[in-house]
């Protein structure tokens, strides 16, 4: 019986494979020549020479110099192609709208900030995305139709059901039923939302320290203190969205706090949310405590401790972390995970010496024995979570040669 052409094991089928393998590689390597291409896919060079024709007149990949230094001759060198395709994302919070466009191989192209501060939003939400987008648009010399797909993350969660955002009371006018089909109708090409948290996790799964690790949980603590889980290598996002918001969850140590969406707080959130620890620092004695946004203060506050062997300071940094794993010890009691990742502005701050005292807390409060480390993507992690969920789909599409 004959077999289609998108049959599994057909001709077709198996160059598609093997020139995603290729493009793989190159995106993980940058330029090779054939021969290395040929000894990293397994194939000979015949077939080799044949992929890298069909990358090349498919647009994907191009010559980009030789080699030089080896004996022999030089050797051409293959690389995608950048402009292949791009993609974008969007960082939203209630002060503001960072926007960024990567090429292809993920490079950012162009950024973009847009400031949004106040309680009710100037313009409607549709055109502070659309603003957004297209300042980052501008800034890479593009266009917006040259975007293949845009990841939009938030706080809280678009619940699949209803369609509307939950758990982020605090982000002013993107709460309307309407709003997924109005920027639906407003942007030329497909749009994914997901959590911010959600989006720090896929950085630190594609680039960062959880590299390699199919199960984990990050805790995030900056702007408010919430949670991603990664169970068998897929975030796990809940019925409506709401996995990881552990900022609602009850905890020794805290009042219990209810009606807890209304107050978009909860008991965690107040035992160890990033706005607890300039008051806590000034229980402690501390004086200089920094003014601004509890966020940029508590951060400061926290990098402070971490360069005090003693005195009020150390204090600081051992109550915070008898406060971190309060939390810590319900979330991995339940999880059992592999890794924790400590992720946010509030804990990358405090380095190794923070995740120390973490790490030796969580022992004594939790039977499970997660390793704890600090996250390795400090500039924008939700942005580039976005940008890095963004690409993932793109390649998919536009590095499938079966189609």
């Amino acid at each position: 019986m004959a077999t289609t052409a998108g049959t599994p094991g057909t001709p077709r089928v198996l160059r598609a494979m093997n020139d995603r393998a290729a493009l793989d590689l190159l995106l993980a390597h940058g330029p090779l020549s054939r021969t290395r291409i040929g000894k990293l896919t397994g194939l000979s060079k015949p077939t080799a020479s044949q992929l890298l024709a069909r990358l090349e007149a498919a647009g994907l990949v191009r010559v980009t110099g030789t080699s030089e230094g080896r004996p022999g001759p030089n050797a051409q060198l293959y690389a995608i192609d950048p402009a292949v395709a791009y993609a974008a994302g969007l960082d939203v919070t209630p002060q503001r709208i960072r926007a960024a466009v990567a090429d292809i191989t993920g490079r950012t192209v162009g950024e973009y900030e847009l400031p949004t501060p106040g309680r009710r939003p100037a313009q409607p939400v549709v055109r502070q995305v659309t603003d957004a987008l297209d300042g980052a648009v501008k800034a890479a010399g593009l266009a917006r139709s040259d975007v293949h797909r845009l990841v939009i993350g938030t706080p809280g969660a678009f619940d699949p059901g209803t369609g509307r955002l939950r758990y982020a009371s605090h982000l002013p006018g993107w709460h309307s039923p309407a709003l997924l089909d109005e920027l639906a109708a407003a942007l030329p090409m497909p749009v994914e939302y997901e959590n911010d948290v959600n989006l720090a996790a896929v950085a630190e799964q594609r680039l960062g320290a959880a590299r390699g690790h199919e199960d984990f949980v990050l805790l995030w603590n900056q702007e408010g203190l919430g949670a991603a889980l990664v169970l068998g290598g897929r975030l796990h996002r809940g019925w409506t969205g709401g996995a990881g918001e552990v900022g609602f969850l009850p905890v020794p140590g805290a009042p219990l706090v209810r009606h807890v969406t209304r107050a978009n707080s909860g008991g965690y959130q107040e035992l160890a949310g990033s706005q607890v620890l300039p008051r806590l620092a000034r229980d402690l004695g501390i004086s200089d405590v920094p003014a601004g946004p509890h966020e940029e203060a508590a951060a400061l506050l926290v990098a402070r401790a971490a360069d005090h062997a003693d005195g009020p300071h150390r204090e600081l940094l051992r109550a915070y972390a008898t406060r971190l794993a309060t939390g810590l010890a319900s979330l991995v009691s339940v999880l059992d995970p592999e890794l924790v990742v400590l992720s946010g502005s509030a804990l990358t701050a405090g380095g190794e010496v923070l995740r120390a005292l973490v790490q030796a807390e969580l022992a004594e409060l939790a039977a499970a024995r997660p390793r704890l480390v600090v996250a390795e993507v400090r500039e924008h992690p939700v942005l580039r979570g976005a940008l890095e969920s963004a690409l993932a789909a793109t390649r998919d599409e536009v590095f499938d040669t079966s189609r």
